[in-house]
């Protein structure tokens, strides 16, 4: 039988105490949301609902009038904003890795640059632009200026500059273009990154507070982390309820991170060495 080392047992205690650490509030979330909002209150930190319902669920979907509406607004904007992402950011990747262009190195320092810029920076100007092209309230306000992201722009960059020259190579000897040899041969064969900038580009535009929140102004264009704010009362929180929508808001993530699981690792694991 194969021994396992001191340290390795340290660490294995460490890394399972984290996991605890980081997954109760978690649990408790999801337990919360089928207990009543009195035995919530009671400051009882018990996983296991005293008293089972399905309450909480029935009204955000029965009661809720707008709870549909902003579920429509968050599933629309993040995919829409995600498929945009995937498309732009991989063909600037690739014009940065393998296009010679004047100014290619120019616009990858930009790109490094723009990633020292803190989001927060640019929110007022985003605003002030958006209000100057009548943007304000509307969907493409909230997906046309997260279409690109220079994060993802540098990680498929690092990506398209390890692929193998000889694949595209072969391509245009059979007669594809640079266009057809990057649609056909090159983004197939880039799924690992895709998926991993699918999961972290969804996951950001899902979980987006603060730009719905500047840019929508009309309740039925909230997206649901806005929505969800709507639950909080000047006198007492409804938490059995946003509990409930919680874990219905992370549905969608737990499924995407669960499709593109064998993707996801890989993914990472891009080399950064040129």
């Amino acid at each position: 039988m194969k021994k396992i080392s001191v340290k390795r047992s340290i660490l294995y205690v460490i890394l399972s105490l984290y996991a605890l650490v980081t997954l109760f509030p978690f649990l408790w979330a999801l337990s919360s949301s089928f207990k009543s909002l009195e035995e919530i209150l009671t400051h009882n930190m018990n996983l296991i609902p005293q008293n089972f319902t399905l309450d909480n669920f029935r009204f955000i979907f029965m009661e809720q009038p707008m709870f549909m509406r902003w579920l429509f607004n968050s599933v629309l904007v993040a995919v829409i904003g995600t498929a945009l992402n995937l498309l732009f950011n991989s063909m600037a990747g690739y014009a940065l890795a393998r296009i010679s262009f004047p100014g290619r190195k120019s616009m990858f320092i930009l790109v490094l640059a723009v990633l020292m810029i803190p989001g927060q920076i640019t929110m007022i100007p985003n605003y002030l632009i958006l209000n100057q092209l009548g943007w304000l309230n509307s969907y493409h306000g909230l997906i046309i200026p997260a279409m690109v992201n220079a994060t993802f722009i540098f990680m498929m960059r690092q990506f398209f500059v390890n692929f193998p020259k000889e694949v595209e190579e072969a391509a245009q000897i059979d007669g594809l273009s640079r266009v057809g040899t990057f649609f056909r041969i090159v983004l197939p064969m880039a799924k690992p990154a895709l998926a991993a900038q699918t999961i972290f580009v969804f996951m950001a535009s899902w979980n987006d507070f603060m730009r719905p929140l500047i840019v929508m102004s009309d309740q039925s264009m909230y997206t649901l982390p806005v929505g969800l704010n709507q639950f909080k009362g000047v006198f007492i929180t409804q938490w059995n309820y946003i509990m409930a929508a919680s874990m219905v808001f992370t549905l969608p993530v737990l499924l995407l991170y669960a499709f593109f699981n064998r993707y996801f690792i890989k993914g990472l694991s891009l080399r950064g060495d040129k």
